[in-house]
């Protein structure tokens, strides 16, 4: 029997979710900045690349290096390729700190192992030069080829990274100390949780020091000395904020079958046809009596099951008031039905608006 992989999300509702500020938002002004550079990889094992543009590169080098080719001559060689290089600079990084960087191959170079990336600059988006990479790449890709032409390869061994390969060279200039305000930038927008943490923060240094901007922004007076407006950070951001509940969702894995259901969503009356899979739930009173003894005795309530699964000649899935997603699910699981069974109840529901969550297929 087929069962479809069910993860029901639930929150007991006395139960508050406090994170870091920190973890939960970022500092406007205070953010990573994306470097890229072109770069030739030099030491290949016969695994270079012949293109027009990695032989004018690799003529350059030579031309640098004061090695004059006669004219006509191309120079070309299979142990070298010509690479895109990716950095990621954080905030506030210094001259002289070390990041790293992954080179990728842009021509016909089979495999990139044992390779050594020449010295290169890598660039920002305004097209200055923040970084200087060099070193010996680390590939974690495998390749092989046989002589009668056929070829094995894992993973991608066209890609490779150096650790530390790069030098800082130039800092970003950042809005940090500047101003009166800070911005704290929620991670996911959220209007609940951005006036928790504006009622946090004026809890604790008094009204009017936070004020929410919107679903994402909350602005916070903060000193200009620079000594003094990191202390005041370093306080602010680990501060525990009660996190509001995520909305109503449902996300499928169509290709696995597995369901999450989030805490709120609901089911309203509706009928779907669908083969001959019949599905009833309804909302059925709990048994009230007492446990037997004749005086001082205790009520017991005894919850009833209000679930009927057939699979005849009928075409209708109904659902009645109260009935909840998670019910609907397990019902079907009972009568083994297959998940893209499942999958088509959710599209119905969604399409016809009887479920108050965002339905996300991956």
């Amino acid at each position: 029997m087929k069962h479809i992989a069910l993860i029901v999300l639930y929150f007991l509702s006395f139960s508050v979710q406090a994170e870091r500020l920190k973890d939960i938002a970022s500092v406007q002004g205070v953010r990573d900045n994306q470097l890229f550079g072109y770069g030739l990889v030099i030491g290949l094992n016969g695994t270079g690349d012949s293109t027009p543009f990695t032989n004018q590169s690799f003529s350059s080098m030579l031309s640098r290096f004061g090695v004059t080719l006669p004219a006509g001559v191309s120079a070309t060689s299979k142990n070298v390729a010509a690479v895109s290089l990716t950095a990621t600079l954080p905030a506030f990084s210094k001259p002289g700190q070390k990041i790293d960087i992954t080179a990728s191959s842009i021509g016909n170079a089979s495999a990139l192992r044992g390779g050594t990336l020449l010295l290169s600059t890598l660039k920002g988006a305004d097209g200055a030069v923040y970084a200087i990479a060099q070193g010996n790449l680390v590939v974690g890709g495998l390749g092989a080829n046989g002589a009668d032409g056929s070829r094995t390869s894992g993973n991608v061994p066209t890609v490779g990274r150096i650790p530390n390969g790069a030098s800082v060279e130039r800092t970003v200039p950042s809005s940090f100390n500047t101003g009166d305000t800070l911005t704290f930038n929620l991670n996911r927008p959220d209007f609940t949780t951005a006036k928790q943490v504006s009622d946090k923060i004026n809890n604790l240094l008094g009204p009017g020091v936070a004020t929410t901007l919107d679903a994402t922004s909350i602005r916070v007076s903060a000193p200009r000395d620079p000594s003094q407006r990191v202390t005041f950070l370093s306080i602010l951001e680990n501060l525990e904020v009660e996190v509001a509940e995520e909305r109503a969702r449902i996300v499928v894995n169509s290709r696995t079958g597995t369901i999450i259901i989030g805490q709120h969503v609901k089911v309203s009356p509706a009928a779907i046809t669908h083969g001959s899979l019949t599905v009833t739930i309804k909302e059925v009173p709990p048994v009230v009596g007492q446990d037997g003894t004749v005086t001082g005795g205790e009520t017991i309530v005894s919850p009833r099951e209000g679930i009927e699964i057939s699979r005849n000649s009928g075409h209708m899935f109904v659902f009645d008031p109260g009935a909840s997603l998670n019910d609907i699910v397990r019902a079907v699981n009972q009568v083994g039905a297959a998940p893209g069974d499942v999958m088509a109840i959710l599209e119905g529901l969604k399409q016809a608006g009887a479920i108050n969550a965002d339905l996300v297929v991956i």
